[in-house]
């Protein structure tokens, strides 16, 4: 029976994959060209990381390797990523280019040998080259390379009227994987690699994960409950290194969860997994995530993303927005088939950065309430007085806002940034409720900032959405918004909070008032917190 897996490329033989025909055959046709008996192409396999692109092309090169026309090589560059001397770059590639074409390459140590390694009588027959991981070389041995294979590439076009097995060089194919350099993000100079194609690995499909869960429902005889399935694509957005985690999570247990494969696995079954996966589990993909967010520039350009205003808009040519995309961490939503904007990569990694950020911030709340303060109204056997915990919060902050935010991180006008309150207002919230039989945690329904606290007790949930105050028109909208997100949560009552620098009385009692929405037939409570100047 095979496994789900998400540690490196998969064993087909031994663990669920999505066979991804399609992409592999584009990928194919692209190494061996449309005339395969001319040439193929040049091209680059870029995608975040975790995503299968070496997976994709190990499955292109298993067929190639089927070929008795070419001689076709896979090389792993990461042995090379703290090499900063492009001879050796160059030298080190040859060497393994020689042993896999029955040659011997030395002394290859500037662009003129490393070119004619490729050449007709030096090689005997043509060569497709994939290599994983170009990316982490040097930038000066990325373009030396790229400058040679360009070279080599306009060669062959120049002698169209001879077969690829009779050109002067016998490079046919090349594919690049991971590489953002080579598509002219970061040479200041412009790429010398204008010449290639490119090939995306995109995220798998929801049809893709099912058919893995399929397949293991086949293999296990354990159902998997549909709602399961939708849930994990939604929360990972079909990103394939999650996917797996996940699957071998919910199949294989972990500590605090035993898969009991005589029942079906459920919601409930998928809840344990998703707080454990959130809260407790390591995972290096996360880890990796993690550590470029705590990047100072890619931190101030995620709080900014945590902000619940305008959407911000998505361009590949920002260094730091497609840094955080090939790393994983942001995707782009497409409106009108023009317009494209920024999100996190998906709820999951939202989920895992607010936590972080919650807990690097927050970790010292200090005195939540005074002492000796009656409860019983606010927390019952059966009921949350929410408004009442609002205002125990607005206290809180008026108290000791002068040292809570004294290193918070700020914007340009030395402002705290929006998203810190949100961290501030939910780590408080998770405090004061813990041990009281609540839970409390943040949900992303968009993936462009705007946020939610939900809070479950007992059978009761309660929503509070999370805003910052624009003005009229935006108050407005936000009030309907609520609305309906609090329909499709099935409550009949939703909060919205608004945080703003100052509010006077009169205009708290005008806007502060209950709005019932006919619509969705559900009342929203505005609340407003003062947050002051700091």
């Amino acid at each position: 029976m095979r496994r789900f897996s998400s540690y490196g490329p998969i064993d087909k033989t031994l663990y669920y994959y999505a066979p991804r025909e399609a992409l592999i055959e584009k990928g194919y046709n692209q190494l061996v060209g449309v005339y395969p008996d001319e040439s193929g192409h040049y091209f680059t396999v870029w995608a975040p990381r975790q995503t299968g692109k070496t997976w994709v092309m190990q499955q292109i090169l298993f067929r190639l390797r089927k070929d008795p026309r070419f001689d076709v090589l896979k090389l792993n560059l990461e042995i090379l990523k703290n090499t900063t001397d492009t001879r050796e770059v160059l030298d080190v590639i040859a060497k393994e280019i020689g042993e896999g074409t029955g040659k011997k390459f030395t002394g290859i140590d500037n662009l003129n040998k490393f070119q004619d390694i490729f050449k007709n009588g030096v090689l005997e027959k043509p060569l497709i080259l994939i290599i994983d991981e170009f990316d982490a070389l040097p930038e000066t041995a990325i373009n030396a390379i790229v400058s040679a294979f360009r070279n080599i590439y306009i060669r062959r076009l120049d002698e169209t009227d001879l077969p690829t097995d009779r050109k002067s060089y016998l490079l046919h194919g090349v594919a690049l994987i991971g590489v953002r350099s080579v598509l002219g993000i970061e040479n200041p100079k412009g790429s010398p690699f204008n010449v290639q194609r490119s090939l995306h690995i995109p995220n798998l499909t929801l049809e893709e994960v099912r058919g893995m869960f399929q397949w293991y429902e086949k293999e296990s005889g354990q159902q998997v409950d549909p709602a399961v399935i939708d849930a994990l694509y939604n929360e990972t957005n079909g990103q394939p290194g999650f996917i797996g985690w996940f699957g071998e999570l919910l199949s294989e247990g972990f500590e605090h969860y035993k898969n009991d494969r005589s029942k079906p696995i459920g919601m409930r079954e998928f809840e344990i997994v998703y707080a454990g996966a959130t809260y407790a589990l390591p995972n290096n993909n996360i880890m990796n995530l993690i550590s470029k967010a705590k990047e100072e520039t890619n931190k101030i350009f995620l709080l900014k993303m945590f902000q619940t205003g305008e959407k911000l808009e998505f361009s590949f040519d920002d260094m730091t927005m497609n840094s955080l995309y090939m790393n994983g961490l942001v995707e782009y939503e497409i409106e009108n088939q023009t317009k494209y904007f920024l999100k996190f990569a998906c709820p999951f990694v939202q989920k895992r950065l607010f936590n972080y950020f919650s807990g690097s911030y927050f970790n010292d709340l200090g005195t939540l309430i005074e002492p000796f303060t009656n409860l019983d109204n606010v927390i019952t056997d059966a009921s949350l007085d929410i408004l009442q915990l609002l205002n125990f919060y607005q206290r809180y902050l008026d108290k000791n806002k002068s040292w809570l935010f004294k290193n918070a991180p700020r914007r340009s006008d030395q402002r705290v940034f929006e998203a810190v309150f949100h961290f501030s207002f939910y780590s408080y919230f998770h405090e004061f409720l813990r041990g009281k039989k609540v839970n409390v945690f943040p949900e992303f329904p968009t993936g462009n900032g705007k946020i939610d606290i939900l809070i479950q007790y007992r059978d009761q949930k309660y929503g509070i959405e999370l805003k910052s105050f624009r003005d009229s028109a935006a108050y407005k909208n936000a009030l309907e918004k609520a609305a309906h997100y609090g329909n499709q949560l099935g409550l009949s009552e939703i909060f919205l909070v608004s945080f703003i620098e100052s509010i006077d009385d009169e205009t708290r009692e005008t806007y502060q008032k209950h709005f019932y929405d006919p619509n969705y037939a559900v009342t929203v409570k505005p609340f407003f917190i003062q947050t002051g100047l700091v």
